[in-house]
Parts: structure tokens; sequence; C-alpha cells
């Protein structure tokens, strides 16, 4: 069966679903970063989310549609770290079982976070693709519910009430820029935004350390990309050889995938520190790396998505040293 096209009131209903326990994030406007653009720059800090992530939402929207007797049963996921926060707190909010599968590649700062979460930690393999594999063993052994990460239309409607947001603080917004890996977050800004507006902008930004949907598109088919150490591990990850959503809504609704090497992200980082005074991870500071970098091409009005802020300290201090 072919999978249903994600709507504009799949996103508004996503919106009341979640609103309850997932709170609307600050935007705030960046001076520094207008400046060297010479364009108006807004940064959206998802990094304020009570999870540490944008992520909270399509998990809330995704858990919250479930049955009470699939709730009861319990639910699991693969994650590389802050997907799985999401589900790990909208689980405990919720009183309900939840098993995070993970690879031995996430970093130890999200792997004792998600330790000390409530929920059941499962360390499989190498890589996002085994800590999938490893999450459909669990359902078919225990019965839990999977909730994919991106590939799904209530995770992406979750995650499209970002740009819900954006439209009311900014309704002449013309470009949205953020870290692209799977696909959830920019299918579901994609769809709020163009299906209001064809004309804003939709810009993903990955790593060039395993770019698994860049490769994708440009073979015009999912592929397998090996991943490699990264800044931006939260850009980690495959897209799934069967993927139903994200793909095709990529190829859709995002107009260029630029690619950022480890300084670039670094930089990101670094400027959000000393302008703003947050810690962000990696794949956060992407859009400001894009743009610092001078490698996107931007309109008059400029949200900038900061996707999380799992990092450790070791990292930041390095970056603070150095940048």
């Amino acid at each position: 069966m072919e999978p249903k096209p994600i709507t504009l009131r799949d996103i508004w209903m996503a919106r009341k679903r979640i609103s309850p326990i997932v709170e609307k994030t600050p935007l705030i406007y960046s001076p520094k970063l207008s400046e060297f653009a010479e364009t108006s720059v807004h940064l959206k800090l998802e990094n304020l989310n009570v999870s540490g992530s944008f992520k909270i939402r399509g998990a809330a929207n995704k858990i919250l549609s479930l049955t009470p007797e699939e709730q009861k049963i319990g639910v699991t996921t693969f994650s590389t770290g802050n997907f799985g926060m999401a589900v790990a707190h909208i689980a405990k909010t919720l009183g309900i079982r939840a098993v995070i599968c993970i690879s031995n590649r996430v970093p130890e700062v999200k792997v004792n976070a998600l330790k000390e979460s409530g929920a059941e930690i499962d360390i499989y393999g190498g890589s996002q693709d085994d800590a999938e594999r490893r999450s459909y063993q669990l359902q078919q052994e225990h019965g839990l519910t999977v909730v994919h990460p991106f590939d799904d239309q209530h995770i992406i409607a979750g995650q499209g009430t970002i740009g819900l947001e954006l439209l009311e603080d900014i309704p002449e917004i013309d470009t949205v820029i953020g870290g692209l890996s799977g696909g959830g977050l920019h299918s579901g800004i994609g769809s709020a935004l163009k299906l209001t507006d064809p004309s804003i902008k939709v810009l993903g930004v990955s790593t060039a350390q395993g770019p698994t949907m860049y490769e994708s598109i440009r073979a015009g088919k999912p592929v397998i990309v090996q991943e490699q150490d990264t800044l931006a591990d939260s850009l980690l990850g495959g897209i799934g050889l069967d993927n139903r959503y994200t793909f095709n809504m990529v190829q859709q609704f995002v107009d260029e995938i630029i690619l950022l090497n480890e300084d670039e992200f670094a930089k990101g980082m670094a400027f959000m520190l000393e302008n703003h005074r947050m810690v962000i991870e990696g794949a956060a500071a992407s859009g400001i790396g894009a743009i610092l970098n001078r490698k996107a091409d931007l309109g008059e009005h400029v949200a900038v998505v900061v996707s999380g802020c799992s990092v450790d300290l070791a990292t930041i201090l390095e970056i603070a040293g150095n940048y």
C-alpha cells in the first residue's frame, strides 16, 4: 500500500496533540550572524526542549497516537542519542516502558544521559542500521511498538510543528536551514512551509563524514553509506533501503543539501558559545556553520534550526580553546 501523504491538517493535529506536554520554543534574532550574512537571521532554539532536542515533537506525537493497549505493552526505538532521549522522556511522562537501541558509536555523553533517563538501554552493533535491526527484533519478541526516528507519518507531522511556529513568529520567512540526516525534520518543516508557500526555500546541511541522504538523492534511491566519526554525530545513520516517506519528501521539499567539514561545524558551535552563550552540538550548529562559511544561498528572512545540545564538556572546551 502506498504511504499516505502528510498534509497540513496532519501537522495541525500534531500540534494540538502534543501541546499539553511540548512547549513552543523561542525564536531569537542573531545580530552578529545577521550582520555577517547581511540579511535578517533568527535562531529557532530547539536545544531548549526538555529532552534537549527537537525530536521530542515527533516522539510525543507518535506515542500519544498509540492505542491504550500499545502504550501498555511499551515502545522501542533506535537512535544516535537525541531521539532516544525524546522517546525516554515521553515514555516516562506517560508511565510506559521504553527500550532504546543504540550502536556502540553513540558518544558517551549521550549514552550516560540515556542511562539516566529511566529507559532500558540496549547497545547493539556498530551502526544505526544495527540498532534498527535490534529494535525490530524486540518488537517480534516482546510486542513492543517500534517508534521510527524519522520515517513515520506521525514523527514527520510532529517535527512539522516547528514550521507552524516559524510561520507564526516570522510570517515573511523565506529561508529555513538546519541539519539533515534521516529527513524527518526537513520533511515536516518542508511540508508545513511549502504547502503554505512553495517559494519558501528549505536548505539541508549534512556532514561530509557519511551523508546518507545526500548520497541517496544523488543516486536516485536510498543507499548505504559508511559512517565516520564526526562532531555532527546526530547527522549520521542510514535512511533505510525501504524508506517510505522521507526520501521522497526530501526530494520534493529540500531545495539544496550542503555538506560541511569538521572545521565548519566547529566554527558554528564556537559562534553560538561566544555570541549567544549557548552550548550546542555539532548537528545543531550546521546551519550557522553553513552561513559562516558562505555556503548557503539566503533570502531576506532566514531561520536557522538549532536542533539540540547533546555534546560532552571535553569537546566544548577543545572548541572554545581552538576557535
